[in-house]
């Protein structure tokens, strides 16, 4: 396989990944509304934890790291977009 190969393979990958993205903070915009509707903060460390520790069982051992990193700011933008959301 040569560059161009594997370039492409990347290319593939990043449109499902942004369409993954888009989809994942839609829910998370109903999820404001949910928490919004039955007085739940926006914040929940405890899943958050859990959920991060689920994904990295999911994960190869050598990106545990990267992951971590990853999600700490997926989460972020996440809760970033449930305060617009809430209003």
């Amino acid at each position: 396989m040569d560059l161009s190969d594997l370039r492409c393979k990347i290319d593939e990958i990043d449109y499902e990944l942004v369409r993954l993205f888009c989809e994942r903070m839609r829910i998370s915009g109903e999820i404001a509304h949910y928490k919004s509707r039955n007085g739940l903060e926006i914040f929940d460390p405890e899943r958050e934890l859990a959920k991060l520790s689920d994904i990295k069982r999911n994960a190869e051992h050598d990106f545990h790291g990267y992951i971590e990193e990853l999600y700490a700011r997926v989460f972020e933008l996440s809760r970033e977009y449930q305060a617009k959301s809430w209003l």
